[in-house]
């Protein structure tokens, strides 16, 4: 985007993008809260001593918001920006430890997915060629201030790490959420999912490398991937689209992340529960020889019958072993050695 769109976008928008925190640490500590800056594009806000009939610390969830972890999808941030901007101006209704962490700044700046890798495959031990990348030290960073945050924080553990999604779905609103989870927990989440707008969710068995699943795995947080539609420019985003994911973001944060849907996110009549598919198969890409059997257009979701081809990869091949699949994320640019889709079946 140009210098002259960029200034024109709201202060607040302009700030996160480039992960100036500098207005919204001061009103919060102000306020007398705990401020951290443990990394460029991170923010973490806690009830300090000095706050007015602050409950103990470890009582309070502890909620991690992601965005920005693909330069080029700025909904979230826009979204993120105003909501943060609101509870910043009236900090004492903050029910939560908050961190914010702005994923790729140096993507976001550049208009770019990632700068030499994609960030969210690098949440994981082994990373073999990854390893010099750019976003392979970011990583390290984000994971580094993530275990300081949930460090003594108590049960009540979340992390959305919102997206925006390359290709049309037929559910335009979707989660990933690790099978991992407590159930209690996997149901308040889902719950809040269903509140946020969310059409359909995935239970994901294993990691690809994504940042939610690290802090589900290695933190206990109630995490998800949250896609809450296609990409766009900074500033000429839909934000009606982000509505209702705005509003539960919002009753997140103030301590009403459960009101209407129980502890358990059951028994909502005016939320309904998204669609729960399982994941089949995991599509990974072996080889440059890797050829998918649909076109980039497909979009997610879209139904496959047993024993069609999903992809060729030499002498391996890829098929529908379900009587119907669902192909989500299908994407034969990554690198060798990655996931290049995965195939869902509906179980509720």
């Amino acid at each position: 985007m140009t210098a002259a769109s960029f200034t024109a976008l709201p202060e607040a928008v302009r700030a996160l993008a480039r992960a100036d925190f500098g207005q919204v640490a001061a009103r919060f500590r102000d306020a007398g809260c705990t401020v951290g800056l443990p990394a460029g594009g991170i923010l973490t806000v806690k009830r300090g001593p000095d706050a007015v009939a602050a409950p103990s610390s470890a009582a309070r969830p502890a909620v991690l918001l992601s965005v920005g972890v693909h330069g080029d999808e700025t909904g979230p941030i826009e979204m993120v920006a105003h909501a943060i901007e609101a509870v910043s101006r009236a900090p004492q209704a903050l029910a939560v430890d908050l961190m914010l962490c702005v994923g790729n700044v140096d993507a976001i700046a550049a208009g770019k997915r990632f700068i030499d890798a994609d960030l969210n495959r690098m949440f994981r031990d082994a990373r073999g060629d990854l390893a010099g990348t750019f976003e392979a030290g970011r990583a390290d960073a984000i994971i580094a201030a993530t275990r300081d945050f949930f460090d003594g924080a108590g049960p009540q553990r979340w992390h959305l790490d919102l997206h925006t999604a390359i290709r049309a779905s037929r559910y335009p609103k979707f989660a990933i959420v690790p099978q991992l989870i407590a159930d209690d927990a996997r149901q308040s989440l889902i719950g809040w999912l269903g509140r946020a707008g969310i059409e359909a969710v995935i239970m994901n068995p294993a990691s690809a490398g994504t940042y939610s699943y690290w802090s589900a795995e290695r933190h206990g947080a109630a995490a998800s991937t949250v896609e809450l539609g296609r990409v766009g420019t900074l500033g000429q985003n839909d934000l009606s689209q982000f509505a209702a994911a705005a509003a539960a973001l919002d009753g997140l944060l103030r301590g009403a992340a459960s009101a209407d849907t129980g502890a358990a996110g059951q028994g909502s009549l005016q939320y309904p529960r998204p669609l729960v598919f399982d994941t089949a198969q995991s599509i990974t890409k072996l080889s440059d020889a890797f050829r998918m059997s649909f076109g980039r257009e497909t979009e997610n979701f879209t139904p496959l019958k047993k024993g069609e081809v999903i992809a060729t990869d030499g002498d391996t091949v890829y098929t529908v072993q379900h009587d119907e699949e669902f192909v989500v994320f299908p994407n034969p640019d990554v690198r060798v050695g990655l996931r290049a889709g995965i195939m869902v079946v509906r179980i509720g």
